[in-house]
């Protein structure tokens, strides 16, 4: 199997070519030995308490479990490729679908969109929706072979996407995360495939580039953890916090997470982080910041690639 990093090849999607050839197509014909694929339209509603969902790229579909108890609850069906995660204050999620160059909302635990955002000409990666307004911000590959990767804001995660944000020191975007001030920070890579960082300050009209004193080698997602901007390293599985003095940043500590291989898109979740394993196709829950071993792994998935964890309000 290929490397899973999003560093200019994404998942057997190769984004250098205009067309998505996806993993979907050689998917198996059920689920993770949870749910066959054609129980998924009729899978009844997962109902209240916290929600985990994961996407996985080889089935294109997004699992929804029990947490922390890693139950099975509901197979959401019809994406393709999905990666990045996000979800809002009132426990709606968005889903990156990033072959189908859209984003899909569904409310907490519910069996069908509720709204689907498009974002055409672009294959959306990662997403975080603003704590202060309600805005979501999608992070985007470009389409088309020669073009460059942006990020757009969905006002109040409906409409049409607004600005087109873009650095010529980031070639293609990644994950994003929003702070508590309105702030959005956001990874990705250069045109040489490295690791690249930026920040949309709160009214901002455009990206500021970032640099940090640890070193990434592959960048993952961007989140805030109550305190620091939390960057994951995909190369060693760390998530890296950080303190930004306008734009530089400073390493204030460390979260290994043991026995990964490969984590795209965390989520940090209180005192514990939810992470895809995705070579070791399960997913894992850590303590955070403290990592280590993991404290529970939820087994049985293909490729998993993003985790968001749904509280209703």
């Amino acid at each position: 199997m290929k490397r899973v990093r999003f560093t200019g090849y994404g998942l057997c999607i190769i984004f250098a070519a205009a067309a998505l050839a996806g993993c979907s197509g050689a998917a198996p014909s059920s689920g993770p030995g949870l749910l066959p694929q054609s129980a998924a339209a009729s899978a009844p509603a997962a109902g209240g308490g916290a929600l985990l969902y994961v996407t996985d790229t080889v089935t294109s579909d997004v699992y929804v479990f029990s947490y922390p108890k890693g139950k099975l609850k509901q197979t959401l069906a019809g994406f393709t490729d999905p990666a990045g995660e996000c979800a809002d204050a009132q426990g709606n999620v968005f889903i990156s679908n990033t072959g189908g160059s859209n984003i899909v909302e569904y409310a907490h635990g519910g069996s069908a969109p509720i709204a689907t955002l498009k974002d055409p000409g672009f294959f959306p990666i990662g997403c975080s929706v603003n704590p202060l307004t309600g805005d979501l911000a999608v992070t985007n590959f470009s389409a088309s072979s020669s073009g460059q990767g942006n990020v757009v804001i969905y006002r109040h995660a409906r409409g049409r996407p607004r600005g087109n944000y873009t650095d010529s020191n980031m070639n293609q975007m990644l994950l994003c995360g929003y702070d508590a001030q309105g702030n959005l920070y956001i990874s990705g890579t250069t045109a040489g495939s490295a690791s690249a960082f930026a920040e949309l300050p709160k009214g901002g009209s455009k990206l500021v580039d970032l640099t940090l004193d640890q070193p990434i080698q592959s960048a993952g997602a961007v989140q805030w953890d109550g305190k620091y901007v939390a960057i994951g390293d995909q190369s060693n599985n760390t998530i890296y916090q950080f303190s930004f003095n306008g734009t530089q940043g400073t390493k204030m500590g460390s979260t290994t997470l043991g026995g990964a291989t490969e984590v795209f898109q965390f989520w940090i979740d209180g005192k514990k982080v939810v992470g895809p394993d995705t070579y070791g196709s399960d997913v894992g829950v850590w303590h955070y910041p403290g990592g280590g071993s993991p404290v529970k792994k939820i087994g049985g998935l293909y490729v998993p690639l993003g985790t968001v964890v749904s509280r209703a309000k």
